[in-house]
């Protein structure tokens, strides 16, 4: 899953779609074709950065900057469209312009009604783990059994997911890397995405990409110096059991995939 932000302040980004208010629409397009063209198999866009401590943006505002890009896009490449929000409103707008799919990064725990808005436009659903905001989440960082509340709470969000009408085969499950814990947490989550699978029986999504966790083995780079440390945690994430890892760099981490997939297909 290639990531795209058309946003001007999201940390992993070498490139910004956003500069003073203006969206660079076709850049935004083009760098989703290559995407494709370097082997994604599906493009995340979001609107709004999510990383600790952002400042959130108006639902108008996301839209204005997601819904374009998406409609744009719709028709210029074969792979699936993703949208990045937690927002219903955004999500609506979002499947109507071509997205087939929403990634909430707070599973259904900000907006609950974006379920429907998923079910009613017959869209896959990731629902990640997190708690509290962006402002505020390492304040709820804290696990007497890591997995285990991990687990019972991305069990919640697929309850509520399923009662709000969308099929169990629709959704997938991200334990949210980065989001609510601490670096030893991430690492935790990492190393028993297994357990996770077996406990939920969904497909599982990791966003280890450029994240500040990686600063607690290649030490203080900057995110976009992270890709080494980025590529070894995809290769973890692949062979512990996830199903999608979604990544800044597509062209280098397609190649990481594939070699980490074929050698979880050949050891099992």
């Amino acid at each position: 899953m290639g990531i795209l932000n058309v946003t001007p302040d999201s940390f992993g980004d070498a490139v910004h779609f956003v500069r003073n208010g203006v969206i660079d629409v076709e850049g935004a397009v083009e760098a989703a074709v290559r995407m494709e063209e370097a082997g994604a198999d599906l493009v995340d866009i979001g609107g709004e950065s999510t990383r600790p401590g952002a400042e959130p943006v108006t639902a108008i505002e996301e839209s204005g900057r997601v819904v374009p890009v998406i409609r744009a896009l719709a028709g210029r490449i074969r792979i699936p469209i993703s949208v990045d929000t937690y927002r219903a409103e955004v999500a609506h707008a979002a499947l109507e312009a071509g997205a087939v799919m929403v990634n909430d990064i707070s599973g259904l725990r900000y907006e609950p009604e974006l379920a429907a808005v998923a079910a009613r436009g017959h869209a896959a659903l990731v629902l990640m783990h997190t708690r509290g905001r962006s402002s505020t989440m390492y304040e709820d960082a804290s696990y007497a059994d890591l997995i285990g509340e991990v687990a019972t709470e991305l069990q919640q969000s697929i309850t509520s997911a399923i009662g709000a009408g969308v099929p169990r085969e629709q959704l997938l499950v991200d334990p949210g890397i980065g989001f609510a814990k601490r670096p030893a947490h991430s690492y935790g989550v990492l190393a028993r995405l297994g357990d996770l699978a077996a406990a939920l029986d969904r497909p599982l999504v990791a966003g280890p990409s450029r994240k500040s966790f990686l600063r607690e083995a290649v030490g203080d780079r900057p995110a976009a110096q992270r890709d080494w440390g980025t590529a070894a945690a995809v290769t973890a994430a692949v062979l512990a059991g996830a199903h999608i890892v979604r990544v800044h760099a597509v062209e280098e981490m397609a190649q990481v995939v594939r070699v980490a997939e074929q050698t979880r297909r050949t050891e099992s």
